[in-house]
């Protein structure tokens, strides 16, 4: 055994999925990573390029070409829409089940009572739909990055109020609502009114605030995932647990995956920071899976923002290169994303693509995946390489990973 490392670079799909004509038509054509590499043809990434991103992609962009020594693949989302929450469980080993689509407006009386009774002072607010203004800093509402109805957010001004204060009014939220997620998340504004500007209301129905347009990304950035309805025993995290491997979680995957007998790192969304923690946690003697989430990938592509994405990407890049520097004969790095966020296709969504799958171990032989069925296989392969139970959903590609014969006919690694 040794260490596995799984990197998920948030949101860096490779090309729209096939169902996006029927299930998601405003993501028809969106390809991230392409049109990122098309917009900035002189960007290279040499790390990802030798990893096999170019493979994996289907066909060269700009300065960056297919590599001959890659083991690559994509793998398709199985979970609807394109959701971080949801597609982390998918890659940690959950099946994905239909998610439950309801308007914040359907809950507002319970959630407003909720608050109130805790001490918030509440005011509605937008002329119907309504969200609610908590303690002049705070709106409570629809995501509007998401897939409608699948998410609400709790959005703040920093500035005006600790995250601690966030994060209870984003529980007691939580507590009330039956969707999968409840986001509470902010950053520093040097007054609240950006919050109430980058209001919006989606289809008559949905109202929330523009997060992107608000500011909140921008400085002091501070974010908790609350989920609903997912069942930890089933995942890798456990299984491995049961087998006596450590996982640790780092980013924001910590903020989402339950990993009670591991190590977690939340809260953390500088790609630098996070990076760093992975390569600490990679050095420490034993067996142990790590988990790495990169977000600012993810959130310049809420942006619609191709410079800042190229920017966390030659960040990641260089950082992927230390990783593979540190690694030990038999350890194991895996790439991948949960979704795609293509910054050009016009609107700010996440946008539902297939993703890439790069694999790299010391002496290992160039081999292609094929297009795996549903990102739950990076899981299951995790799995399998510390020898522990399957989780509920996925199929290893293990048995696809092959040392480099040498000459003598031994094999490295």
């Amino acid at each position: 055994m040794g260490k596995c490392v799984v990197v998920v670079l948030d949101s860096f799909g490779v090309g729209a999925m096939d169902d996006v004509p029927e299930a998601r038509p405003q993501d028809i054509g969106a390809n991230t990573c392409g049109h990122i590499l098309q917009r900035l043809p002189a960007l290279r990434l040499p790390v990802l390029e030798r990893l096999g991103l170019i493979n994996a992609l289907g066909y060269a962009a700009g300065a960056m070409r297919p590599s001959t020594m890659a083991v690559y693949g994509t793998a398709a989302l199985q979970h609807e829409g394109g959701d971080t929450f949801m597609g982390h469980q998918e890659i940690l080993g959950t099946r994905p089940q239909r998610p439950l689509r309801l308007p914040f407006s359907a809950v507002i009386n319970k959630v407003e009572q909720a608050l109130q009774a805790v001490g918030y002072r509440v005011e509605r607010r937008g002329s119907g739909p309504h969200f609610l203004w908590v303690n002049q800093a705070v709106a409570v509402g629809d995501n509007l990055e998401a897939d409608p109805g699948q998410v609400f957010n709790v959005c703040a001004n920093l500035a005006a109020i600790p995250f601690g204060e966030v994060r209870h009014i984003g529980k007691t939220v939580r507590r009330v609502v039956p969707v999968s997620r409840v986001i509470a998340f902010g950053g520093w504004l040097e007054s609240s009114q950006p919050l109430l500007d980058a209001a919006e209301t989606l289809e008559g129905t949905y109202i929330g605030i523009n997060a992107p347009r608000s500011g909140v990304y921008l400085q002091g950035y501070q974010v908790e995932h609350l989920g609903y309805g997912v069942d930890a025993s089933v995942q890798v995290p456990q299984k491995l647990h049961e087998a006596g491997i450590q996982t640790v979680l780092v980013g924001k995957v910590a903020d989402i995956v339950q990993n009670p007998h591991g190590v977690n790192y939340p809260h953390r969304v500088d790609t630098r920071q996070i990076m760093d923690i992975t390569l600490m946690e990679l050095q420490r003697p034993g067996d142990r899976f790590i988990c790495t989430n990169i977000q600012e990938t993810d959130l310049a592509g809420h942006a619609q923002d191709v410079a800042r994405y190229a920017q966390c990407l030659q960040i990641a890049d260089k950082n992927l290169g230390r990783l593979m520097g540190a690694m030990q004969p038999g350890d194991c790095l895996m790439v991948t994303a949960d979704h795609g966020n293509d910054p050009t296709i016009g609107h700010s969504k996440h946008t539902r693509e297939k993703v890439p799958l790069l694999v790299w171990q010391p002496g290992i032989a160039p081999a292609c995946l094929g297009t795996r069925t549903t990102l739950s296989d990076t899981g299951a392969t995790v799995c399998a390489f510390f020898n522990a139970a399957p989780p509920q959903n996925g199929t290893s590609f293990l048995p696809l990973l092959h040392a480099v014969p040498t000459l003598n006919g031994g094999r490295h690694g």
